[in-house]
């Protein structure tokens, strides 16, 4: 598995995904627990796909700027509409309901927060588009995905990389799957990972900055 090629686009998601799902069963402190989840995510970023992971953008400023226009996307529902989050069509025994990933013992704690937001704007954009647009959307058109150039475009693969990466976001699903599709067709633009690493992180650390300024924390999920 480690010696496949599509482990450095898949090993950090795995890694990323089953710390998630088991790292709040470890014997440690909630804090301990945050700071250990990234650091092995970061070591796995590092240890499957560091040699895939580089700043030479195509179109620098357009991916910041298309970054902070998917951060505005993400907050405009909510705050233009009040109780918008709360219908049934967002929360539901299939999306599951809002909850703030953190305890609340650590929101308080400026250290943790710091460590929250690096989290969400250097290492998961790098593994999530690392998985989704560089890996899956390939692999759905041919499971021998190498052949495949980054940022091809077919229908299927388009929509099916949206719509999971929109399941991925639970009662935010909608703007999860506009983002989605902002994104694939960012890298269908670009064919870049680079310039796609640094629109989601802008997002990514806008939303962070965002919740930390306001205490919105049903943001960080």
């Amino acid at each position: 598995m480690i010696n496949h090629p599509a482990a450095a686009y898949i090993g950090p998601f795995i890694v990323f995904v089953a710390f998630l799902a088991g790292g709040k069963y470890l014997p440690i402190p909630a804090g301990a627990e945050q700071i250990l989840r990234f650091v092995v995510v970061a070591a796995a970023i590092w240890y499957f796909s560091r040699h895939l992971v580089s700043l030479k953008m195509k179109a620098p400023i357009a991916s910041i700027g298309l970054g902070i226009a998917v951060f505005l996307l993400w907050i405009g529902p909510n705050a233009l509409i009040p109780g918008y989050r709360n219908h049934w069509l967002f929360q539901n025994s299939i999306t599951g309901t809002i909850q703030v990933s953190m305890p609340p013992g650590l929101l308080q704690d400026h250290f943790q927060l710091i460590l929250r937001m690096a989290r969400a704007a250097l290492l998961v954009p790098i593994l999530e588009e690392l998985f989704w647009r560089g890996w899956l959307m390939r692999w759905l058109i041919d499971n021998d995905f190498e052949k495949v150039p980054l940022g091809t475009y077919a229908v299927s693969a388009f929509w099916i990389t949206a719509a999971l990466f929109a399941s991925e976001h639970g009662p935010y699903w909608e703007v999860g799957l506009i983002t989605g599709a902002i994104y694939n067709w960012w890298m269908i633009r670009t064919k870049s990972l680079p310039d796609l690493y640094v629109t989601h992180g802008v997002t990514n650390l806008c939303l962070s900055l965002y919740v930390i300024a306001t205490g919105k924390w049903e943001y960080w999920m």
